[in-house]
């Protein structure tokens, strides 16, 4: 290994580190906590900012996440386990319909069960319509239909009940599953086949096979945008979440960090996890909007959610699994159109075929 590629390495590792830290501290906070600090968010913003302890760390953090990037980009260390890994998670791309489904289903049925909409934070009772959608997406039955209806119950739901706003990502995760349709296996592939085999009786009496490949036929030219639909749906949550939840609003994120005593695990002030968790949630969700490293933002999104769910074993693991899964299925698809990531590699193409090959 060269000493370049050992720099890298080394300034990678420092990365990973600083976002795990950040990352115990990211949370629904209302999930966790019952009460907050009296604490302004003008107040506590102004306060921290001008703390040296406060932005000595952030400023080394960003600056490392910087010279990190920058690092990658000029010397592109382990080029052939890159290439491998995006080859063996595109062999995943069938599966990503039903990854989806299970992601957003499970939720919606667990939602049913336990008493609650959408979010363990809104207390109404909608048993039956969360648990009849949420085992249609499992079964992929009606599929995306099933997906818009989600949606569509969703938002009327916000308009009574603003803390929904916590499972933002069901915006996304819902028109990424009416792009991406069921796939396979799903109780609508089997329909479809039956119907589509000449002589049988289901094909005699099936209603719906014309019409839904005459919808296939006209929205397959936008599958494409499934990768950009899920990033900028799990993207806006992150940056909804980071801002709302923790910049705008010390006082619960601050409540978190005492109940969970996180001083003790790593000696940071409170102001700094809160600050360091929100800022780092935000740009993570900043660059997934804009599909700049996207593999490894999602990535990233993983081993977040799973070092807070071991980190604070309060919060509802259904909370995360919508998440859990689009960050997936990003794994998966990479930044697809309108990425950075996409646009980067267009250029690459070019200056590769605009080299002269050698004699």
């Amino acid at each position: 290994m060269t000493r370049a590629s050992r720099l890298v390495s080394w300034w990678c590792a420092v990365i990973v580190l600083l976002v795990l830290a950040a990352g115990s501290a990211m949370a629904h906070e209302e999930y966790v906590v019952d009460d907050e600090h009296d604490t302004g968010a003008v107040a506590f913003l102004t306060d921290a900012i001008s703390d040296p302890f406060v932005v000595g760390p952030l400023l080394a953090g960003g600056l490392a996440v910087l010279a990190a990037v920058a690092a990658y980009l000029v010397f592109r260390p382990f080029p052939e386990d890159f290439a491998a890994f995006r080859f063996a998670m595109g062999e995943y791309t069938e599966y990503v319909p039903w990854l989806l489904r299970i992601s957003f289903g499970i939720p919606l049925i667990g939602a049913g069960f336990g008493g609650y909409f959408v979010s363990p934070a809104v207390d109404v009772q909608v048993r039956l319509l969360q648990i009849a959608l949420g085992f249609l997406l499992l079964f992929g039955l009606a599929t995306r239909l099933v997906a818009l209806l989600t949606l569509g119950t969703y938002l009327v739901g916000l308009v009574f009940e603003p803390r929904l706003l916590l499972q933002l990502e069901f915006v996304g995760g819902s028109l990424a599953i009416a792009l991406a349709g069921s796939g396979r296996p799903s109780a609508d592939h089997v329909l479809s086949r039956m119907a589509g085999t000449p002589g049988t009786l289901y094909g005699r009496i099936d209603l719906v096979y014309g019409r839904a490949r005459r919808f296939r036929s006209r929205i397959e030219a936008y599958e494409q945008f499934l990768p950009t639909v899920t990033r900028v749906g799990l993207g806006v949550t992150f940056v909804y979440l980071g801002v709302s939840q923790k910049l705008l609003r010390p006082g619960i994120a601050l409540a978190v960090v005492d109940n969970y005593d996180l001083t003790a695990v790593i000696p940071a002030s409170p102001e700094l996890w809160v600050v360091g968790a929100g800022l780092t949630e935000a740009a993570l969700g900043a660059a997934l909007i804009a599909g700049a490293f996207t593999r490894a933002g999602a990535a990233t999104a993983i081993a977040m959610f799973s070092l807070t769910l071991f980190a604070l074993p309060d919060d509802p693991v259904l909370a995360h699994v919508a998440l859990f899964g689009m960050a997936s299925v990003l794994l998966i698809t990479g930044g697809g159109p309108y990425s950075v990531d996409n646009r980067m590699t267009v250029v690459e193409d070019e200056v590769e075929s605009a080299t002269p090959s050698p004699a």
